[in-house]
């Protein structure tokens, strides 16, 4: 008898979740903000799958001053192989026209000028879902939530997060049994807010050792970790840090 592959019974869950979110929010679909890259490739993939090509509509949202001819090359791709109906959208006149108004805007302020981006990417993409009765499918995984590596109100505005109960080492494996292209699949993680920028440069540490510090974080000591993974105790620490400080950005507001 055939080992039962693990992955392809993860997609089987995720397709249920992605039909009763749908079903639940009378919804006619989803749209999904294609980067392309690996995360917004998968849960493209299995909004598909779970939906059929004509219930999901995918986002190509470049700007002038930081996507690259690649990315949008590579979510063309993925739009195209998957048959669904896509727009791409240039918001670079509206980016523009923000900093035009701004009396404080700074030209080389990185943080809130790319999660500016990000936000005005999440307005075309709500204006989407609203006009249509779509759902936001989110692109979030597991790693980058628990880190806070997201613009509040930017890529985590969404409905649901699809891939959210999965480490991004874990993606990268369901990625490979969808059949996401890999040159998609290899390409350094970035959010792609300003020229350059990659994922693991900004965490400090790869994905394959940081998902395994945090799969052993809330039960293991910094030593511990460090010596069987061959880093630092403050690679650690920071990791451990960092998870408490961006613990609000995953949850709603606090009332007083």
């Amino acid at each position: 008898m055939a080992e039962e592959n693990p992955y392809m019974r993860e997609y089987m869950v995720l397709e249920k979740f992605i039909k009763r979110k749908v079903r639940e929010a009378g919804a006619r679909g989803v749209v999904v903000g294609l980067s392309g890259g690996i995360d917004s490739a998968v849960v493209a993939t299995l909004c598909t799958k779970a939906l059929g090509k004509r219930r999901v509509t995918a986002l190509i949202m470049p700007e002038r001053e930081t996507t690259g001819k690649r990315e949008i090359e590579d979510a063309l791709r993925v739009a195209k192989h998957l048959g669904v109906e896509y727009y791409t959208i240039d918001f670079s006149s509206v980016y523009t026209e923000f900093k035009r108004i701004l009396p404080t805007f700074e030209e080389g302020a990185r943080i809130p000028n790319g999660n500016l981006r990000a936000r005005i990417r999440m307005c075309i993409l709500y204006y989407f879902s609203n006009s249509r009765n779509l759902l936001v499918a989110g692109t979030g995984n597991r790693s980058e939530l628990k880190m806070g590596y997201f613009t509040r109100y930017g890529d985590g505005g969404v409905d649901f997060l699809p891939i959210g109960g999965l480490y991004k080492t874990e993606v990268r494996k369901l990625a490979e049994e969808l059949g996401v292209p890999k040159e998609i699949i290899k390409k350094k993680p970035s959010p792609g807010l300003w020229e350059g920028q990659t994922a693991e440069g900004e965490l400090g540490v790869s994905y394959g050792k940081l998902d395994h510090i945090l799969m052993r974080v809330s039960k293991e000591t910094d030593r511990t970790i460090a010596r069987e993974l061959g880093l630092k105790e403050s690679t650690i620490r920071r990791v451990r840090e960092r998870i408490k400080l961006m613990k609000f950005k995953c949850e709603m507001p606090e009332i007083a």
